[in-house]
């Protein structure tokens, strides 16, 4: 561990957390160089939705390496790209009537986002973009403007402008449907809001705390955006690819949003990859006015679309997801309700699920004693109150009791010390 201590930089977080070295994984299981095995309820943060090491998509992958393809090229054409699209245009966009255009941004989540930004401001010719409490879209600077943790945009060093935060669903406690103030500040000469270039929503904010938009809300939410002629963007970087049940989260509200970020899970097995899909009449680029060297990562076009093939050829995934999340949304309300000292409520939606304590620091203590007892979960929320659940979707059942008895026994635990220090 010293070399990670003295060479490595002081930014490094989940380690803090899991203080040990990791070596292999398969599926819903990781194991460090001590030989010790650990359920992986994290499931890199969401980009592990099929488990570690699919076979399928491993074998995929080391087929391919193996032909000498070509694996670094820009976005010229490959085969690797061609099949990927083909694949991507068959089983996720037909099917669900989407016309998208797809642009290959960069490697990660937050290249995906500066895209869809720069791209709205292009095409509407306007400066401001909506976003909304407790959300997050990546670290760097454009992503930040729209981010409200300020931790994270504290790190930013300069001003972050050209952004309007309002509130997400339920934010208001529910007394007003909260679309609604958005509504009444655009149509207000007095507000002081410039008309925006568009809206960037989460359906369900991870890193927010697990909070659910409603399917109203976000029907409400597009709405305003259609009246007021603005863009209305997706981020379905955490939330796509499954983890709420259907391929793209926003799927079951009925809503179309004009771009789509989509990256995390989207390679099947971690490799770096992003999308922005877009409406094709947005698609105004001029060659080359946004681009990036590694935009062409052949090796996650190859895990893609074996990931493509293997779950989403029928909705059988999707009801496996649901079943799943019936379960453990049933678990966690049992854990929350055993326990009503602790003040302990329940969020989520498909396998995006959160436990939320009403004293934050409960839901690191809840987190400590799960990886102690061999379980790696991580907080998130404003205050990290909210113990995150976001296992890998192939999780089995069994694997599923096992996890959750480990977090029953650490709520437990928790409960006992809390008691214990109320009456010392």
């Amino acid at each position: 561990m010293q070399v990670f201590e003295q060479v490595e930089s002081q930014v490094r977080s989940y380690c803090r957390n899991w203080p040990t070295v990791f070596t292999t994984a398969k599926g819903s299981r990781i194991d460090d160089e001590q030989g010790r095995s650990y359920l992986d309820f994290f499931a890199g943060a969401g980009s592990l939705n099929y488990g570690h090491n699919h076979p399928a998509i491993k074998e995929a992958l080391l087929a391919y390496l193996a032909e000498d393809n070509v694996v670094h090229t820009l976005d010229t054409y490959s085969s690797a790209k061609r099949r990927f699209l083909e694949t991507f245009r068959d089983l996720v966009l037909a099917p669900r009537n989407l016309d998208y255009k797809v642009q290959f941004p960069g490697p990660a989540g937050n290249n995906a986002v500066e895209a869809a930004l720069k791209l709205a401001r292009k095409y509407t010719g306007r400066e401001t973009v909506v976003s909304f409490t407790n959300g997050f879209h990546g670290m760097t600077l454009g992503a930040l403007a729209v981010t409200g943790n300020s931790m994270k945009r504290g790190g930013a060093g300069v001003p972050l402008n050209n952004a309007a935060t309002m509130p997400y669903d339920n934010y208001l406690d529910g007394r007003t449907p909260d679309f609604l103030w958005l509504r009444s500040i655009l149509e207000d000469p007095g507000s002081g809001l410039d008309l925006p270039a568009a809206v960037i929503v989460e359906t369900v904010q991870g890193e927010g705390g697990i909070n659910v938009a409603s399917d109203e809300w976000l029907r409400g939410l597009e709405a305003v955006c259609r009246e007021h002629d603005m863009l209305f963007i997706v981020d379905d970087i955490q939330m796509g690819c499954g983890r709420t049940g259907p391929f793209f989260s926003f799927e079951r509200a009925g809503i179309t949003p004009d771009i789509v970020t989509l990256s995390k899970s989207l390679s099947g097995m971690g490799l770096p990859f992003a999308l922005t899909l877009m409406k094709p009449h947005l698609d105004v680029w001029e060659p080359g006015e946004h681009n990036g060297t590694f935009r062409g990562f052949a090796p996650a076009f190859v895990t893609a679309t074996a990931a493509l093939e293997t779950f989403w050829r029928t909705d059988s995934f999707t009801a496996d997801v649901d079943a799943s999340a019936t379960w453990l949304d049933g678990e966690l309300r049992d854990i929350a309700d055993s326990h009503p000292e602790l003040a302990i409520a329940t969020r989520g939606r498909g396998l995006a699920r959160g436990l939320v304590f009403e004293r934050p620091e409960h839901a690191g203590q809840v987190c400590k004693e799960a990886f102690a007892n061999g379980l790696l979960m991580e907080t998130s929320g404003a205050e990290d109150e909210v113990v995150k659940f976001l296992p890998p979707l192939t999780t089995t059942m069994a694997e599923f009791e096992e996890g959750a008895g480990i977090v029953r026994e650490a709520v437990a635990t928790v409960a006992k010390t809390a008691a214990e220090e109320a009456s010392a």
